[in-house]
């Protein structure tokens, strides 16, 4: 539906020229949840301003459904952009119009009648869960009500994309789930396509089909989340995902692991239905080999299981080699030393 293609652009400042985005390919399809996440200044937040022409490629082309944006007409750019709604990081509301003004304002500016904005306006109020906040104005309502309100107005024109700038980043965790939530809805029953920016590898993780990771302008590593998340290539990716993997545990647990002896510490990665089997209890005992968990989890990832293991083994060494060996045409499992990832 969306496609880039070998796009960069360039901001002159000055003497200096600033790379913003360099090169950048991707395709997110039609109805998906696409995520796109970086460190500050990796050129998340220009990349998406391309999509809708807030900003135009320095190269490359940008299509949507098909159609070469940046060849588009001022009335075709127009239409464009009413086929997609923006939700914001400060909500980016109007004080002085209450809630339900707010959401009828774009329905204002592309012509509709009284009577169908009020419609619209109520039908939104409810799917967002508003309905009593119609006459209220947004300096009475808390954060998690106004990225609400924001994204009743987004979806009143009915567009078939929705762009996400970091629509929780000022949110509290309890807010932020609620309103992912709300993203996953609006993805379901109304099967818009959502492309996501966000620093926070968590919100990804919840409801990103797929995602992009930037850096310094470019796409460093992209996929499948399940795929990104259990098998990260690039370092920054790595960081990322230990942000909410925690799969690293602290100097003292690791001290009090060589205090009984530990010498040597494997890390095992369990994905999809085989994270429900004895497997290392099946092959361990087989080889008469015993193993100790000294730290990880089991989680859910994109509706799978995916666990990650870090395990020692006692027994003899031909043995616990044989061990290796076999759960290894198992499982994904690789000696570490110390606190490696």
């Amino acid at each position: 539906m969306i496609a880039f293609k070998n796009v960069s652009k360039t901001f002159r400042l000055e003497k200096r020229e600033v790379h913003a985005v360099q090169n950048v390919s991707l395709t997110i399809g039609e109805g998906e949840i696409f995520g796109i996440i970086g460190f500050s200044g990796a050129g998340k937040s220009t990349l998406l301003r391309l999509v809708n022409m807030l900003e135009r490629p320095t190269e490359g082309t940008i299509t949507i459904h098909g159609t070469d944006i940046n060849k588009l007409s001022p009335k075709e750019l127009r239409k464009r952009r009413s086929n997609i709604g923006m939700i914001f990081q400060n909500f980016n509301l109007f004080h002085s119009r209450t809630v339900a003004g707010n959401i009828a304002y774009p329905l204002k500016l592309a012509g509709w009648s009284k009577a169908k904005i009020n419609d619209r306006v109520a039908e939104l109020l409810s799917f967002v869960g508003l309905s009593d906040k119609a006459k209220d104005y947004p300096d009475q309502l808390s954060g998690g009500q106004k990225q609400r309100v924001g994204i009743a107005r987004a979806l009143a024109t009915s567009p078939d994309v929705l762009i996400c700038d970091e629509a929780t980043s000022a949110l509290d965790p309890e807010t932020t789930a609620d309103i992912l939530r709300l993203l996953k809805k609006v993805n379901k029953e109304f099967g818009i396509t959502v492309l996501l920016i966000t620093h926070e590898m968590h919100v990804i993780q919840s409801i990103c089909h797929r995602v992009a990771v930037m850096e310094n302008g470019r796409v460093i590593e992209s996929g499948d989340v399940f795929e990104v998340f259990t098998n990260p290539q690039h370092e920054t990716t790595q960081r990322f995902i230990q942000s909410v993997q925690q799969d690293l545990p602290s100097e003292n647990i690791m001290q009090e692991w060589r205090k009984r002896g530990g010498k040597k510490l494997y890390r095992v990665i369990f994905k999809g239905s085989i994270t429900n089997d004895s497997v290392l209890s099946q092959v361990t005992q087989k080889h008469d080999v015993h193993f100790n968990i000294v730290y990880g989890s089991v989680q859910e990832l994109q509706e799978k299981l995916f666990g990650n293991l870090l395990i020692s083994f006692e027994g003899d060494t031909p043995k616990i080699q044989a061990t290796i060996s076999e759960l290894a045409s198992l499982v994904d499992i690789r000696e570490v030393t110390d606190l490696e990832s």
